[in-house]
């Protein structure tokens, strides 16, 4: 098992050098880039300017064993305008082949939304005609993955779409591909379901996890907080990781609007990350 930090947890114009030091020195395994439209990592990038952040995480000793995207919400890739999904579809092309240059084997991907309230520009999806596109999408995209020899992950998010563990794991089943599966979010799930539950229902599609907490209580973005201070019960979630023999990253994500000063997370939530490794090895 495996420690990562997710830079969903930092602006898109964070400085990396001094991200990846303060990361490296909590000793974290690894760190997640995450691509956005104008950010530090960027689609208008060369391979040679994508290999700089992997000199940079090299530097520092950190693997970078997946990347993620921002702009996905902007660009909904089952979005009713046709011009709206190819470049969905073109920014998860760019983000394979980043990912196959970061030396990354996962890519963390919105699946498409039916009504979201982070757009710019948000738009009502019907629901079937998302599930149609969204496969349609993501059958056509694992062959690029398997060129790039870089997983899809599909990431349970506040989307109204994909919700049921049963769903998620048929729609992967559909696909049928070992180049998509589930980027499973702890705390995302928290407000329709026991993530326990969906660990051993995705199984084997798991292909890396996120850590958050979430109190029930609350609602929205500020539900979340740090980790063991909201209501996962991460001890049964880390008997549902060990039983199917996941021991790959957990990667902790806390959004920058958490705090004034987010790079405080990297050193707060690190003695509870090390308990979930523990908890993980004691099993």
């Amino acid at each position: 098992m495996k420690l990562g930090y997710s830079m969903f947890s930092f602006s898109e114009k964070a400085d990396l050098n001094n991200i990846f030091s303060q990361i490296s020195k909590m000793n974290y395994d690894g760190v997640e880039p995450v691509l956005s439209e104008d950010g530090y990592l960027n689609p208008k990038m060369a391979k040679s300017e994508v290999l700089e952040i992997k000199k940079i995480a090299d530097a520092n000793g950190l693997e970078i064993p997946s990347v993620g995207v921002w702009s996905l919400w902007d660009n909904n890739p089952v979005s009713n305008d046709i011009s709206i999904r190819k470049r969905a579809e073109d920014i998860i092309e760019r983000q394979l082949e980043f990912a196959s240059i970061l030396g990354a084997n996962t890519i963390l991907v919105i699946p498409g939304y039916t009504q979201c309230d982070f757009a710019k520009n948000p738009e009502k999806v019907p629901y079937d005609a998302a599930y149609d596109r969204a496969y349609e999408l993501f059958s056509k995209l694992e062959k690029k993955a398997g060129e790039y020899k870089v997983s899809i992950g599909i990431e349970n998010v506040w989307n109204k779409f994909l919700l049921s563990s049963l769903e998620i794991k048929k729609f992967l089943e559909d696909i049928n591909s070992e180049y998509v599966g589930a980027y499973f979010d702890i705390g995302n799930v928290m407000y329709i379901g026991d993530p326990s539950d969906y660990i051993r229902i995705l199984g084997k599609y798991i292909k890396k996890i996120h850590v958050c907490d979430y109190r029930v209580n609350q609602s929205g973005l500020g539900a979340f907080v740090d980790i063991f201070a909201g209501d996962v019960d991460f001890i049964e979630v880390m008997k549902a990781i060990k039983s199917i023999a996941y021991n790959d990253y957990l990667t902790l994500e806390m959004l920058p609007n958490y705090s004034r000063f987010p790079e405080l997370s990297i050193c707060s939530n690190k003695p509870a990350m090390d308990k979930l490794k523990a908890l993980y090895d004691a099993i």
